[in-house]
């Protein structure tokens, strides 16, 4: 163990924030606990969303499904079947901007955008899905109900209504004769259902959502049974369901000083833990921290530290190139270490690499609660399926290698799962055509 490793290693155990300090076990007791609070409705800081999908009933082949996917910046539309080999086939796909990111928009023009988009296809098939990524109440009908848009979005009258039967009027003010049947889902349920796709000949257990990108979320499939925040009405016969754990907002139970410190610093204090500890939009922001907390102390040489605080605060785009090449010339962090000796290079090196294990073993804890609260892929031929979809997963230095190396260290003994991480492209639209199809 080298001397600067060391040094690194005592400096985050001081503020909680080594990841030897994570206890694997206990952080997944937790999640298992606030799971099963929110599925019985008590207060947890896991919402549980019931989605009303499911994910057991088989892909019909050549039949058309509209597709529409609402994200932070594009809007998407498409006509999707899948043939004979259940592969994928996309047509008449067009991409917009998202409604309400160029300026504020009515109620009417929010949706007559979107029916602008949808019209000259809307009568190539009876059925919608429709992959919209913001805050959404599911209702038993597939419906969806916005709670809010996030800030870029400009539509606030929106907010509060119903997606799909608005829409669905609106086509028909416009002359539509198809009497469709939508189904609302997010883009963690698309990435989930998009696992049936990849393989269509392998017989997998079941199928698991995972986003980890810019935020961060999971889902899974639930027994009915098991989910008493709802009557039996809204079940409609079904054995399971799709759960929309909504994972960013998971209150880690241990977090470090500079978590704390970080999430005072945030527009949303109190909640979002998890992702605040591991996604894209803020893994960047904590490093700094770390580093406006070590230049009060011996961490670095004082010029270095003076240095690395004229920087300001990092991105983590910035942040990972620096430890994917330590002597990238066109990187902030590597450009100071060029004026210093290799000595500051290896600590700051092992400092952000500590802080990404860290977020790799907490990645890998929201990863085993969800394979093991599914009962699923109790055996080595018919291992669950998670669809692992968002950027930062696979661009992080080593990460998937890192969550995987936790995760099947965990899944293991008396917790003995096993399980295939598939990547997909198009998640949004493919999973959302699957459920359109399927539900």
């Amino acid at each position: 163990m080298s001397t600067e490793f060391t040094r690194v290693k005592k400096f985050l155990r001081q503020m909680n924030m080594f990841h030897e300090q994570v206890d694997m076990e206990e952080a997944y007791q937790h999640f298992l606990e606030e799971m099963e609070k929110g599925l019985n409705g008590e207060p947890s800081s896991l919402e549980m969303i019931p989605t009303f999908i499911e994910s057991s009933n088989d892909i019909p082949v050549n039949e058309n499904v509209i597709v529409l996917d609402a994200g932070g910046t594009n809007f998407r539309v498409a006509l999707i079947h899948f043939d004979e080999n259940r592969e994928v086939v996309i047509e008449d796909f067009k991409k917009y901007p998202m409604p309400g990111t160029k300026g504020l928009l009515s109620f009417d023009q929010f949706f007559d955008t979107i029916a602008d988009a949808v019209e000259d296809i809307a009568e190539k098939s009876d059925k919608i899905g429709f992959c919209f990524s913001y805050p959404t109440e599911i209702l038993p009908d597939k419906d969806g109900r916005l709670i809010r848009f996030a800030k870029e979005v400009q539509a606030p009258e929106v907010e509060g209504k119903l997606i799909g039967k608005n829409l669905l009027k609106k086509l028909k003010s416009r002359g539509c004769s198809v009497d469709h049947k939508i189904v609302i889902l997010n883009d963690t349920v698309a990435t989930l259902l998009t696992g049936k796709a990849s393989s269509p000949e392998r017989n997998y257990d079941d199928y698991l959502g995972y986003i980890l990108g810019t935020g961060l979320n999971s889902c899974y499939s639930e027994s009915n049974e098991l989910i008493h925040k709802l009557d039996s009405i809204s079940l409609d016969g079904a054995q399971r369901q799709i759960i929309n754990v909504e994972s960013g907002t998971f209150a880690v139970a241990d977090r470090g000083d500079i978590d704390e410190v970080l999430d005072k610093k945030t527009s949303i204090p109190g909640t979002y833990f998890l992702e605040k500890m591991t996604s894209g939009a803020y893994f960047g922001a904590l490093v700094s921290e770390v580093l406006f907390k070590a230049e009060k102390t011996d961490l670095f040489n004082s010029s270095f530290n003076e240095e690395l605080i004229a920087a300001g605060s990092l991105n983590t785009r910035q942040v990972n190139e620096f430890i994917q090449n330590p002597f990238r010339k066109d990187n902030i962090l590597s450009e100071i270490c060029f004026r210093h000796d290799d000595e500051n290079r290896e600590l700051l090196y092992f400092l952000i690499d500590s802080l990404l294990e860290r977020a790799a073993k907490l990645i890998a804890v929201n990863m085993a609660a969800i394979i093991l609260k599914s009962g699923k892929g109790t055996s080595p031929v018919r291992p669950a399926c998670l669809t692992v979809d968002g950027t930062t997963f696979y661009a992080y230095h080593k990460f998937q290698y890192r969550v995987e190396t936790y995760l099947n260290r965990f899944l293991s003994g008396g917790h003995k799962r096993y399980y295939d991480i598939v990547q997909v492209e198009d998640a949004p639209l493919i999973g959302a055509a699957i459920a359109a199809l399927t539900n």
